[in-house]
């Protein structure tokens, strides 16, 4: 890897969002609309957002930059731009962490305005501090960019990468704690649960708006970083060199 190429890498990507306002909304305004749209709907109805806020502040910006990082990536692939980026001597890891690095904060941004968003104009209680909520929501939003890099490098075209989200995001949703707290499921599907990194980043957030510190919120914050961390690693691992 080498850091120049990566930070240039990272200044390309961050130039071709800059003229792609779409995608921009999409990040920066989609996870936001989204969260007040929940909090509209369950306005009339006590404590139904301040229980469940938590949890949708982990799942729209997850699922949001899941979407954007895996299209944007195999948009490269489709255009001809990877292959002939891999002919010169930027190597995969350059390419896949210059990504990550851009969509990376394009996520910062993202989970700032979200949780300032829901906290703010949605009336969210927090019990804990505003920057651990906000830590641990860029965390979800860069295990969205990572799981999406590494879909993007199985996928060979846009819908396929669409077609990932019933494999990798669907089960995550469902298993996630956000339909049945995760204590009451069978034992099997808790199992499964427990290795699922969405339900780790549902657990995080909610032990923040909770008011729960000390081991109960920075495991699951590490169980996260580490499987964001696995994702970066294994996607330059699967990077094709050639679009088939």
């Amino acid at each position: 890897m080498n850091p120049r190429r990566l930070f240039a890498t990272t200044g390309r990507v961050l130039a071709q969002l800059r003229h792609d306002p779409r995608s921009i909304a999409l990040m920066v305004v989609a996870p936001s609309l989204l969260v007040g749209l929940f909090a509209w709907l369950f306005t009339d109805s006590t404590g139904v957002f301040n229980k469940f806020g938590g949890a949708i502040l982990a799942l729209f910006p997850f699922i949001v930059m899941f979407l954007v990082t895996s299209i944007t990536t195999l948009r490269e692939r489709r255009s001809g731009t990877l292959e002939r980026l891999m002919t010169t001597p930027l190597g995969k890891a350059d390419f896949v962490l210059g990504y990550a690095l851009a969509f990376g904060l394009m996520a910062v941004l993202q989970a700032v305005i979200t949780v300032a968003f829901a906290v703010y104009v949605c009336g969210l209680k927090v019990d804990g501090p505003l920057w651990q909520l906000g830590l641990v929501a860029v965390v979800d939003a860069l295990l969205g960019t990572s799981l999406g890099l590494l879909a993007s490098a199985f996928a060979q075209t846009e819908f396929q990468a669409v077609q990932f989200m019933p494999v990798l995001v669907f089960p995550q949703i469902i298993l996630g704690g956000l339909f049945m707290p995760r204590d009451t499921m069978p034992d099997v599907l808790r199992s499964i649960s427990d290795w699922l990194p969405l339900s780790h980043a549902i657990d995080a957030l909610q032990a923040v708006t909770s008011g729960t510190s000390g081991w109960d919120l920075w495991r699951p914050v590490l169980f996260i970083a580490a499987f964001a961390v696995a994702f970066l690693i294994l996607a330059p691992l699967t990077l094709r060199r050639r679009t088939p």
